[in-house]
C-alpha cells in the first residue's frame, strides 16, 4: 500500500454502531515520530471509553483506506501522517448479556510516520500521548493492540 493514492470524495454515512446491521469497517494507525514513539489515544466514547489504543475510526462511503486513516488521525489528534503498509487486522466483537452482537468492527491497522502538527485530543479522543515502545505497559493496551503496535514498529524501523 502506498501513500500516493489521491484522496477521493467521501461522505459520512450515519450507521448504527451499537447492534449494527453488519460489521463496520474501520481504519487505525500506529503513528511513529522521529524518536520511535507511538501515538496513542484515550477513547472518549463506548465501546472501550477510557481505554488507550491507536487513533482511528470508521471508513466513510467512497473513501479509500489510506485517505480514511489520514482523516481519522487528523480528526482525533490534529497531526498529518505518511501512511505505510497494513500492519494487521483487528476484529473486535462485543456481545451483550444475552449473547447478541452489540458491537462488531473490522479494523485495518497501518503503520505511519508523523509529518507535522502537535498532537492534541480532538473529536472523540479524551487524551493523546506519545509513548516509547518500552513504556507501553503503563497504557494497559488490549493484547491485540499491543501486538499490532510491536509489528508496526518493526515495519516502521525497516522502512526505506
Amino acid at each position: 500500500m502506498t501513500d500516493t493514492k489521491p484522496q477521493s470524495l467521501s461522505t459520512p454515512h450515519p450507521v448504527r454502531r451499537r447492534y449494527p446491521d453488519a460489521p463496520l469497517v474501520g481504519v487505525a494507525a500506529a503513528v511513529f515520530d522521529a524518536a520511535g514513539r507511538v501515538l496513542l489515544v484515550q477513547r472518549g466514547r463506548p465501546p472501550r471509553a477510557g481505554s488507550w489504543g491507536l487513533p482511528g475510526g470508521l471508513l466513510e462511503v467512497g473513501e479509500s483506506l489510506v485517505a480514511g486513516v489520514r482523516r481519522e488521525v487528523r480528526e482525533e489528534c490534529g497531526v498529518e501522517i505518511a501512511v505505510g503498509d497494513v500492519a494487521g487486522v483487528f476484529e473486535p466483537i462485543t456481545r451483550d448479556e444475552e449473547g447478541r452482537v452489540e458491537y462488531h468492527y473490522v479494523v485495518i491497522d497501518f503503520w505511519a510516520s508523523w509529518l507535522s502538527g502537535e498532537a492534541h485530543p480532538h473529536d472523540d479522543a479524551a487524551a493523546v500521548a506519545w509513548a516509547a515502545i518500552d513504556a507501553l505497559d503503563a497504557y494497559n493496551l488490549l493484547p491485540d493492540s499491543r501486538k499490532v503496535i510491536e509489528k508496526a514498529y518493526e515495519m516502521w524501523r525497516l522502512r526505506d
